[in-house]
């Protein structure tokens, strides 16, 4: 299951919008609109609730349910390490924003 928090998390970390998750999951804007203005648990039918989880985890995104590896125990998110991480315009990214943008 996915709350209506970790949708929202889920796109901010992704750095999209409603309009983006829709297409990209294959919903509509107003269903994934309604998901994400549920309570908490995100109420849909079960087809829609598999395309958009699918969709996330293509993305990158990990749902962390209640109790597993938080120090908490609560619900999250997080981006799935991937090899592209690892890529060598990601370090030189990384290694300029270290420096303040200044190459050595």
């Amino acid at each position: 299951m996915i709350t209506a928090a970790q949708l929202r998390a889920a796109r901010a970390l992704l750095g999209i919008d409603q309009r983006q998750l829709a297409a990209l999951s294959g919903l509509s804007v107003p269903t994934i609109q309604r998901m994400e203005a549920s309570e908490v648990m995100i109420r849909g039918n079960v087809d829609s609730l598999m395309k958009l989880i699918a969709a996330l985890e293509l993305a990158g995104i990990e749902l962390i349910g209640p109790g597993v590896a938080s120090s908490s125990g609560g619900r999250g998110v997080r981006l799935r390490a991937s090899a592209d991480d690892a890529s060598p315009h990601r370090r030189d990214e990384a290694e300029s924003a270290g420096t303040g943008g200044r190459q050595a």
